[in-house]
């Protein structure tokens, strides 16, 4: 069973992509998830200045799904693009993309990262516009408002020389709006969707919330139901690929988002609940749920779920 995609013209071996800000940290990192059978790989979102994110405890598994207030911490763009271009040039051996991601909180601040990042090279360019955990320090994400998310997107498209991808946000009333601003104002693809939120898990014995930063994004089996209703919603509304992420963990998962309408399918909780094997995994299950429905390649099902009643 062949499970290539092309993104935006780039050859992906297979359709999964690791998520931002899971493993993405260190060159070494993002090689061996490659080298364990990712299609593609993204980096930890970095700004121009290191930040250390919020004090521990950052994650928690709530029994439902995963909770989680990193903060963004990041090394900085300038540490970042050594890293990235040393593994830019392994994954070029393995024929797998690099996709690096950035975030600001302002447009120039987005136009300079990016445009740092550039010089590591990558296959393609993020912009995270949703991180639900940081808004006390940076105020509303610029993908709550369509105007915002196009503005950053034109601005960041002009600097940058390789395809640009925008992070959505599932919390917003019209996800289709946001996408058609974005798709409007040069995006090649969209990132759909990122943690929802923030929400709160508060421990009975101390009575207090869990993790430092009181509230976190919410991640894993719980949000799959609502990314598939964004890739959805969005995959009706524009015409560039939609990389559908949001509790991914099998092969049936993945599939579902397909059928939703992504081209791609974004990998990140899944590592947790199955470890570095979790791409084979979900690859190999992917391929036995096509033969038993008869589905002989992801181009002939992509979206049917809109052909049907």
């Amino acid at each position: 069973m062949n499970l290539s995609v092309q993104l935006c013209g780039v050859p992906l071996p297979n359709p999964l992509i690791l998520a931002s800000g899971i493993l993405g940290t260190q060159a070494g990192l993002l090689v061996r998830v490659a080298r364990a059978g990712a299609g593609a790989v993204t980096s930890k979102s970095c700004s121009l200045q290191p930040r250390a994110g919020h004090p521990n405890p950052t994650v928690l598994d709530w029994g439902g799904g995963l909770i989680n207030a990193i903060g963004l911490s990041n090394p900085g763009v300038e540490a970042q693009i050594a890293e990235l271009r040393a593994a830019k040039q392994q994954l070029r051996t393995l024929g797998v993309p690099l996709i690096a991601s950035v975030f600001a909180h302002t447009v120039n601040d987005f136009v300079a990262v990016a445009e740092r990042m550039c010089l590591a090279d990558p296959d393609f360019l993020e912009i995270n516009i949703s991180c639900p955990n940081v808004e006390a320090e940076f105020g509303p994400p610029f993908a709550a408002d369509p105007r915002m998310s196009a503005a950053v997107t034109s601005a960041v498209k002009a600097v940058v020389n390789c395809p640009l991808i925008v992070k959505l946000s599932p919390n917003v009333s019209d996800i289709a709006a946001i996408a058609r601003a974005v798709e409007d104002a040069g995006a090649d693809a969209i990132a759909a969707i990122n943690t929802l939120g923030p929400g709160m898990v508060i421990d009975i014995h101390s009575g207090a919330p869990i993790l430092a930063n009181r509230v976190g994004g919410v991640s894993g089996p719980a949000i799959r139901p609502i990314a598939v209703r964004c890739v959805y919603d969005i995959y009706a509304t524009v015409r560039i690929p939609v990389i559908g992420i949001g509790g991914v963990t099998t092969g049936r998962d993945a599939l579902e988002m397909i059928l939703a309408g992504a081209t791609a399918v974004g990998i990140g909780s899944a590592l947790y609940y199955r470890g570095l094997d979790a791409f084979q995994l979900i690859r190999s299950e992917m391929e036995n749920l096509m033969e038993e429905c008869s589905y002989r390649n992801l181009d002939e099902i992509r979206g049917i779920a809109h052909e049907r009643p």
